[in-house]
This record gives C-alpha cells, structure tokens and sequence, in this order.
C-alpha cells in the first residue's frame, strides 16, 4: 500500500489485506539496511489472524523515497505521520535493532498513539564501533561482510522463515546490498548506523513508557553478537513489567528463529495460534 507522508511516497506491506477500521494495527519497523520484507513470516501470518498489518519501508529505502530519517527521533515522527496516512488512531509497534528504537521512542513521543511496544534485537546505549560507522561510510560493502558476520549464528536453520536450508548469510547480504543501492543520493547504511549511536534518550524514553502502562516486550537472541542480551538491562530497569523473551537466535532473530518470534509475538499482543 502506498502512502503520501510529508509529500513523499511511502510503501507499506499489508500482508494483501486492506485495512480494515474494526481491526486493531501492527507497525513492523526494519532495522539499518533493511526493508519490510525482514517481517515476511510474521507480517503476513498477523494479516491473516485478525490485525491490520502496516511493515514499512523508512524513508529513503528501497519503495519509500525521501530523505532517510538522520535521528531516531525524526523516524519516530515519520512513524505517528503513517499512522496518521493510514487513518489509525492506535497501534502495536515492532522494531527490530534500528527499529526498535524507532518504536521506543514513538511509544515515548505519543503514547495515545501505541497499544504495545516490542522492541526485537534491542540494546540501549545502541554504539556503533568507529571501525564500522567508518567503513559503512567508505567500504560499505565490507562492512555488509561485517555485519552479516556478527548477525548471524548459523549458516542454514532448519527451518528458516523461507524454508530449510536457506543460506542466511547469502540472502541477508543480498538484500543489504539492494537496500544500499535503492538510493543513489544517500548512504542509509551509514546513515541508520550513526542515528543508532548519536540516540541518547533510551532511558527516559522507557521510562516514560513504563509510567503510562504500555505493555513492553524485549524479544532478544540468545547468542546475538550485535546487541547481546546483557545490553538491555538499562532499559529493563527502567521497564519492571517488561516481559523478555530470549530465542536461540543470533541478531537476526526473524530468519533464524521465525516461529519462535512469531509465538512471543502472538502471546504478547494476545493473539490466538
């Protein structure tokens, strides 16, 4: 589905289903150098069991144009501006890694707006290494070879979100390297990668989250190397009532583990498998 947002187009996969006003909304939100297509499994199986589903391309990569968000904070805006396009009042917001500090700070900025937080990958500080921020910029693709490095736990999980066998290492550096070329006038790898490390505001973020009540789900990979497990506490701290779900999963978590996020998800929103 494609939105006009601050006049510029935005896709958004619906799973193939029109929207519908008498069902509740879920928001996937990609991590840097990703697109929608991360969610395919779960996206499309929330479409099929009772919810409007809303898994977007940021601005700026690969179906959406403009500029690509420079902040955290400037995503979370583009965020309550597509829940605004899309005439929803109210949503369940998933971000994995990136995105789930799009989300975090969403939830924060406009809690009427926000019935769930799932923060998927997650880590707060999000620091970004000088050697990678520096070689997004000038030696992206070797730092695609980085970053699948880091992000994976396994060559082949049987089964993965598209079925046993498939070489997660192939198919993630693939799409980077699509999302990478979608825009020729910015380098959202490097982009994404410094709004992660410059974001300061987890804490109270969270915080202000905690104190409205919105139920919080951490959904982390047991063996992520990216944002390993223990880089949650400050936000879990600040969050008490937070559940946290830990999957066998590196930082890819939903194509390494689909059904086990796909479950935690389910569960937490309260959705029938």
């Amino acid at each position: 589905m494609i939105f006009q947002i601050n006049g510029h187009t935005t896709y958004a996969y619906t799973g193939g289903k029109p929207l519908d006003a008498a069902k509740p909304t879920m928001v996937f939100i990609h991590g840097v150098l990703n697109d929608h297509s991360v969610w395919i499994l779960q996206s499309r199986w929330f479409a099929n069991h009772g919810w409007n589903m809303l898994a977007v391309d940021l601005p700026g990569h690969c179906r959406s144009a403009g500029k690509p968000p420079a902040t955290v904070e400037e995503a979370a805006d583009f965020v309550v501006a597509l829940l605004d396009a899309a005439g929803v009042q109210k949503a369940a917001l998933v971000g994995h890694s990136f995105g789930s500090l799009i989300a975090l700070e969403t939830a924060a900025r406009a809690p009427e707006r926000v019935s769930h937080l799932a923060m998927v990958g997650t880590a707060y500080p999000m620091a970004v290494s000088p050697a990678l921020l520096d070689s997004a910029l000038n030696a992206p693709m070797k730092a695609i070879d980085m970053v699948n490095a880091f992000s994976h736990s396994m060559l082949a999980p049987p089964p993965s979100s598209l079925g046993p066998g498939t070489w997660l290492y192939g198919g993630s550096r693939a799409l980077m390297r699509r999302v990478l070329a979608s825009n020729r006038e910015v380098n959202v790898f490097h982009v994404g990668f410094k709004a992660c490390n410059d974001y300061a505001h987890g804490e109270a973020a969270m915080a202000a989250v905690a104190a409205q009540g919105c139920p919080v789900l951490f959904l982390l990979g047991a063996v992520d190397q990216m944002t390993p497990p223990r880089a949650t506490r400050t936000l879990t701290a600040q969050a008490p009532a937070a559940q946290v779900v830990t999957v066998q999963a590196g930082h890819a978590l939903m194509s390494e583990a689909p059904d086990a996020v796909l479950f935690a998800l389910a569960d937490f929103t309260g959705t029938p498998r």
